[in-house]
């Protein structure tokens, strides 16, 4: 298939040759969002009781919006540099990163807490159990995306070493697939299940069907996550994945990381890496931390979902929940949703003009 957005199937070569996907802030930018952070910082408010009006970003807004663009419709990814890391505390950069979410879409839970934004550090969690997540180990991961139209990630501080992030277009991926191997292509077009990790809502099954690829309206779409797929084999009901599909797998994740389809950099304390989880995968090294709580790998994690977002493929509404354009979709729900959440959802979702399922 040939996606009708030629920019998403990128090689390396390709970003090396051109730069639209590094938006850089300048000073006045930096100092619009320093003021916007602290004119609405409200110690007596959640995150939840902020409105995306309280945060007037000024120059700022515009060049992150241009990131967002290439995100929607360029190689559905950006890095955008410069954020006030230095002059900011740790909760008021996370302040800042949950009010760029306000201006960017409705934010989307996480996991069994659900928490609308993560603090991606390691906790001391075992990545490939039933119930591991990867945001809080410190292991290599597998190539994935997460459960968001949008996934958006600041960093506040680094390890001592490793933490390298990677990304490989799963629109390049498909196509190499097609060329090598069109009949394993063919099946990852089928169903696929995967684990909820034991975060499941009361009203989820622990695992879910998708598959690897779908399309729609002359798009494709992709949905991977390898320890989630491996997790669910473990559940009752699940089918087994046979050999062919378990080849099919294994040469996707081969080419997920071959040097001229998976780019790698190392993301810098101001820096925020913006993700199309419909075009693109990613994944991160392992990484040894700093002694000193201070200094520890510290970053954090929005999933949105956009006011542009376009339709989904009918197979991903087990896993969305709604497909339909502009809607409010997707994330782990978990077993922490409650009034206080929806209560947020409504609002932010009435402020941009999207509908709420």
């Amino acid at each position: 298939m040939r996606h009708a957005n030629r920019r998403a199937a990128w090689t390396v070569d390709d970003l090396k040759a051109d730069q639209h996907w590094i938006c850089e802030l300048d000073d006045r930018a930096r100092r619009d969002l320093t003021l916007a952070v602290r004119k609405a910082a409200d110690p007596a408010k959640t995150l939840y009781d902020y409105r995306r009006d309280d945060f007037d970003l000024g120059s700022a807004w515009p060049v992150i919006a241009g990131a967002l663009k290439e995100v929607r419709d360029g190689t559905g990814f950006a890095i955008l540099r410069g954020m006030p890391r230095d002059g900011l505390t740790q909760a008021e950069f996370e302040l800042l990163t949950w009010a760029i979410g306000l201006h960017t879409g409705v934010a989307r839970p996480q996991g069994k807490a659900s928490q609308f934004l993560s603090a991606v550090r390691d906790a001391g969690v075992v990545y490939r159990t039933g119930k591991g997540r990867g945001y809080s180990s410190n292991a290599d991961l597998d190539f994935h995306t997460d459960s968001a139209d949008i996934v958006l990630l600041t960093c506040y501080n680094v390890a001592k070493s490793g933490g390298m992030s990677m990304v490989s277009s799963s629109v390049t991926a498909h196509e190499i697939l097609q060329a090598e191997r069109p009949d394993l292509a063919e099946l990852l077009h089928q169903p696929h299940f995967f684990s909820r990790q034991q975060e499941q809502a009361p009203d989820e099954t622990p695992f879910y069907p998708n598959p690897i690829y779908d399309q729609r309206d002359g798009l494709l779409f992709s949905k991977w996550n390898r320890n989630r797929l491996r997790s669910a084999q473990a559940i009752e009901g699940v089918p087994q994945i046979t050999p062919a599909q378990f080849d099919a797998l294994d040469l996707l994740d081969d080419i997920l990381r071959r040097p001229g389809v998976m780019y790698w950099m190392y993301l810098k304390p101001g820096d925020m890496q913006i993700l199309n989880n419909h075009v693109t995968l990613h994944s991160r090294t392992e990484f040894e931390d700093h002694d000193d709580p201070i200094l520890k790998r510290c970053l954090f994690r929005l999933w949105l979902a956009p006011p542009d977002g376009v339709a989904l493929p009918e197979s991903w509404r087990p896993a969305y929940r709604s497909v339909a354009a502009g809607s409010v979709r997707g994330g782990i729900m978990g077993q922490g949703y409650d009034d206080i959440r929806r209560a947020y959802e409504v609002r932010q979702a009435a402020d941009l003009g999207m509908a709420l399922t």
